[in-house]
């Protein structure tokens, strides 16, 4: 079976990876990947390719970055003769004609507990949530965004510690195996006379969508509770990232990114602060972390990066911030 892989960020070249390192073993060949353009980054603006594109260049495997999956994309791709289409954080829909040049049709590795989050950000919705449980599905690729049906599928259970970087990592490994099982039960059907996948089981439940998220999303708003800052800390970890504003002096604004922390409900803590503003740095534990003011408790910050600067967990911090205590951030 010969296999069409589309996608490009870090978690994706995770799949690959494993893929590329499995085909002989489960009976198919990855014949060529097809990802985002590069894109200009650093202080050059160099042009980089995805990891997902770098990788498949290493290992030789033919790499196509179209802007667009238009007539001459299908040109290029046609020529592979692939069998099948494997998505997963591609990020461009797969038009009627597009998909036809696959005679199984294509699958995609969405992290989410199908109809539950479908959309781009599935990963930390259910982090921002506070999900008990997530799944990570193998659907089959349809003209609508994500309504396909199911093929294989792994409930997650969450314990509140995960970050969006960690759950996708892990999706990206799981989803891989289950790839793996829709192979092989693919194959049998080869052998069987039937050219086609497994059949699937159609989605169940009410829908629901997830959004783009864009940079400004990660600033903390310390006024909401701690619940929804602590899950929103880890959900965009480490894309797009959390950040707040400290006020140095009237033309002096400096970001620092909060990294990783832990939320403090209890009541003995709380109340020795709940007169100070929201936001404001109320102290400093030297073994806990930097404790910070928000409506129903306190932040307590392990992890920082003032803007410019290297991260540092909050020890290190203080040493080289001697003032911060009293600060209050925001704005």
């Amino acid at each position: 079976m010969k296999v069409l892989y589309a996608g490009s960020p870090e978690a994706a070249k995770k799949t690959l990876e494993i893929l590329v390192e499995n085909q002989e073993k489960f009976g198919f060949e990855i014949v060529g990947v097809l990802s985002n353009p590069p894109s200009a980054k650093g202080r050059h603006k160099e042009l980089t390719p995805t990891p997902v594109a770098a990788y498949a260049a290493q290992k030789n495997i033919p790499v196509f970055t179209p802007e667009h999956l238009d007539a001459q994309a299908r040109e290029q791709i046609g020529p592979l003769n692939a069998d099948l289409l494997f998505c997963f954080a591609y990020g461009h829909i797969f038009g009627p004609k597009f998909l036809a040049l696959f005679p199984l049709g294509g699958v995609n590795l969405h992290p989410s507990m199908l109809p539950k989050y479908r959309g781009c950000t599935p990963v930390p919705a259910a982090i921002l949530n506070r999900d008990k449980q997530t799944a990570i599905t193998i659907q089959t690729l349809g003209l609508k965004m994500d309504e396909g049906d199911i093929l294989a599928q792994k409930i997650v259970d969450l314990d509140f510690s995960e970050t969006g970087e960690s759950l996708l990592n892990y999706a990206a490994e799981k989803g891989a195996e289950l790839f793996f099982e829709v192979v092989e039960k693919t194959n049998q059907n080869i052998k069987n006379g039937k050219n086609e996948l497994p059949e699937g089981k159609k989605q169940e439940g009410e829908p629901s969508y997830t959004k783009i998220i864009l940079k400004e999303d990660g600033k903390i708003d310390w006024n909401l509770p701690v619940e929804v800052i602590e899950a929103k800390v880890r959900a965009y970890f480490s894309e797009p990232g959390c950040f707040t504003f400290e006020k140095l002096s009237e033309t002096n604004v400096q970001s620092i990114r909060i990294l990783n922390g832990k939320m403090i409900l209890d009541e003995e803590i709380v109340s020795k602060y709940k007169d100070e503003p929201n936001g404001k740095v109320v102290d400093f534990v030297k073994n806990d972390g930097i404790y910070i003011k928000c409506s129903n408790g306190i932040y307590c910050v392990t992890l920082l990066q003032r803007q410019g600067k290297k991260e540092m967990n909050h020890k290190d911090f203080m040493n080289g911030a001697r003032n911060f205590v009293g600060t209050v951030l925001g704005m």
